[in-house]
């Protein structure tokens, strides 16, 4: 059986942390960047965990990085 491609759109948006957890960035926070507050762009900034029920997918996505 061949192996599993990696979505490279997928790798993109993903990072896996050293324990295993998958992580994203926050949303609303590329377009028009210096109409918001900074307060907003601040809170945004710091990167999210991915849903617990949107794991399995990713973790399919992304092969076996």
């Amino acid at each position: 059986m061949p192996k599993m491609k990696t979505s490279k759109t997928a790798a993109k948006r993903f990072k896996t942390t050293g324990s295993g957890r998958l992580r994203r960035e926050q949303s609303m926070r590329q377009h028009l960047f210096e109409k918001k507050p900074s307060t907003r762009t601040r809170r945004l900034d710091a990167d999210a965990d991915v849903h617990p029920t949107d794991v399995k997918k990713i973790k399919r996505l992304l092969g076996d990085r």
